[in-house]
């Protein structure tokens, strides 16, 4: 069990790669580790879940690594432990001078860091995060980075591709059962942030100032049987217990022969009693059918508000499919499919919390730029593989909007460039020479440059807004962004370009390094 002090050390600053530390002992005995330099953290390409994927990404999880990085440093327990390390001759790893330092400088005091906004749609190869600060512990700071930022954005575009083809209908997270470990806190966060209104588990939610939502399992029917009573006894027990909240599941027996005959009863009993019932749970079974068929019974008796909550292993696909199916087959029955899908309420658990299909966002952190003699000086790494090559130097990035006021490129560029004041904008793709198009001024009707300052010299210069607030700019983003880009199945691909300058210095350190 770990101890207040066993969860401080794993998740506090020693939350670390052995290798960011060997490096940082690097820097530290060749004199360059208060070098300045600068890292960016961005992802080369979208989650792809097999049979469909992803035409953009929800960034997510800065207030938390913010947060993460105002608390972290090196005390004196974590000094102790570095200080017992050692090599495979059994001398002392990290050397007393290098821990000195560490004790004294080791936080994140130093560190400036610009960022796209939460909330925000994005793209491959664009940055995402930038850091500039002492070059030591700003490689330090490498491994959280990239767990905070990569698992919030995963799983925040996965909500929001489920919200996208629930066409906006109630959905709840509740995958804390079946997640890995305590992802699923900050997995409730990315799900909130890209479109989940609630989740089921307690703890976070009333941290984020969202209340709790839930129903009954299986096995209080179950119970209620074992003892020689009923379904129908089990749900009037829930019914009387929680008369303003009920929701009941109906399929422990049989969801049309006796799980909704049955909460029809207790429904037409609370109704007596002057309250209202919230709904039924399907968890199994031809989802679409039964909704049709929940949707019948409901209205006959009276109860054509009632809501009809799906779950069982849900995503983005079987939703779009459930959606398809009811509007097809809702007219056969005597149902009207828009409102039945107004009354539908989606349950998401373990494709969402463990992103299945793709588990991990695959961002990287790379150093694009050192300080020499005052000025920032691009650096590059070269690869056989193109794409993972990174764009060098300190940047921008700019979305640009064409005159139907839809976002058509995200362009990058070197920082300080002024794009606006240019009549002509070339376009390149970030790794094919092949790929490049112009856009005239006139075709544009607004730029938004996306990187913001959040923290200067480790202190914090940026309000950070509310989780609403984050949904209204995902909103926003959304609305103004190609509905091809965003198809479940071969999405367009959105145009993510470089400007002359920084294409041109891109190919100039690839022929300087050869």
């Amino acid at each position: 069990m770990l101890s207040k002090f066993s969860q401080r050390i794993s998740e506090g600053i020693l939350f670390t790669d052995q290798y960011q530390l060997m490096m940082a002992q690097l820097f530290y005995r060749t004199g360059v580790h208060e070098k300045p330099a600068q890292f960016d953290h961005y992802f080369r390409q979208y989650p792809e879940y097999g049979m469909h994927k992803a035409g953009y990404c929800i960034n997510a999880g800065l207030e938390w690594l913010v947060d993460w990085m105002q608390n972290a440093s090196f005390g004196n327990e974590e000094i102790r432990l570095l200080k017992e390390q050692k090599t495979s001759k059994g001398k002392q790893l990290f050397s007393d001078d290098f821990l000195g330092w560490l004790r004294s400088n080791g936080n994140f005091n130093s560190i400036s860091l610009k960022a796209i906004p939460e909330g925000r749609v994005v793209h491959p190869f664009e940055p995402l995060t930038v850091i500039q600060g002492q070059l030591a512990m700003a490689q330090i700071l490498e491994t959280a980075l990239l767990n905070q930022l990569n698992f919030q954005t995963l799983i925040a575009t996965k909500a929001s591709r489920i919200k996208e083809m629930a066409r906006g209908q109630l959905l709840l997270e509740f995958g804390a059962r079946r997640a890995q470990d305590r992802g699923a806190i900050a997995g409730v966060r990315g799900a909130l942030i890209g479109g989940a209104d609630f989740t089921s588990n307690i703890g976070i939610s009333h941290i984020l100032g969202y209340p709790p939502k839930g129903t009954h399992a299986h096995s209080m029917v179950q119970l209620f049987i074992s003892m020689g009573m009923s379904e129908l006894d089990a749900f009037d027990a829930f019914a009387d217990l929680y008369p303003d909240d009920c929701i009941l599941l109906v399929d422990t027996i049989n969801s049309l022969e006796s799980g909704i005959p049955n909460a029809i009863k207790v429904f037409e009993k609370m109704k007596r009693k002057g309250h209202k019932p919230i709904g039924i749970r399907l968890d199994s079974g031809d989802l679409a059918y039964l909704s049709i068929q929940a949707a019948k019974m409901l209205n006959e008796a009276g109860f054509n508000e009632v809501k009809i909550v799906l779950s069982n292993e849900l995503d983005e696909m079987n939703i779009w499919q459930i959606m398809t199916q009811i509007t097809q087959e809702s007219p056969k029955y005597g149902i009207d499919p828009e409102h039945l899908i107004n009354r539908l309420t989606f349950g998401v658990g373990t494709r969402l919390i463990t992103s299945a299909g793709d588990p991990a966002l695959g961002g990287v952190y790379k150093l694009v730029a050192v300080m020499n003699n005052g000025e920032w000086t691009p650096v590059i790494k070269i690869s056989e593989t193109p794409g993972k090559i990174p764009l060098p130097g300190n940047k921008q990035v700019w979305r640009i909007y064409n005159n139907n006021n839809r976002t058509t490129a995200d362009l990058i560029g070197l920082s300080g460039e002024d794009i606006n004041s240019m009549d002509v904008l070339s376009l390149h793709h970030p790794v094919d020479p092949g790929k490049h198009r112009t856009l005239q001024k006139d075709h544009i009707s607004k730029t938004d440059p996306l990187l913001v300052d959040v923290l200067k010299d480790g202190q914090l210069i940026y309000s950070f807004p509310s989780i609403e607030e984050i949904r209204q700019l995902r909103n926003y983003d959304l609305e103004l962004l190609d509905p091809g880009v965003k198809r479940l199945i071969n999405p367009h691909v959105y145009h993510v370009s470089l400007t002359d300058k920084l294409w041109e210095l891109k190919q100039n350190l690839i022929e300087n390094m050869k």
